[in-house]
């Protein structure tokens, strides 16, 4: 899920050095959405696997 997220990142940027903003726009929206997801799960994976080892 981090690799989708860098990806749109590098697509963000590519797109904002052309200037087609709105597609920057919409990258950077998918990027920061995916990184929060990644996040997320891995707080709960990690949070699984503490509890589980006891």
């Amino acid at each position: 899920m981090l690799h989708y997220s860098v990806i749109f990142f590098v697509i963000a940027l590519i797109a904002a050095f052309f200037g087609f903003s709105g597609i920057a726009a919409g990258a950077a929206e998918i990027a920061k959405i995916l990184f929060f997801v990644f996040l997320i799960i891995t707080i709960v994976s990690l949070i699984a696997g503490i509890l589980h080892k006891r």
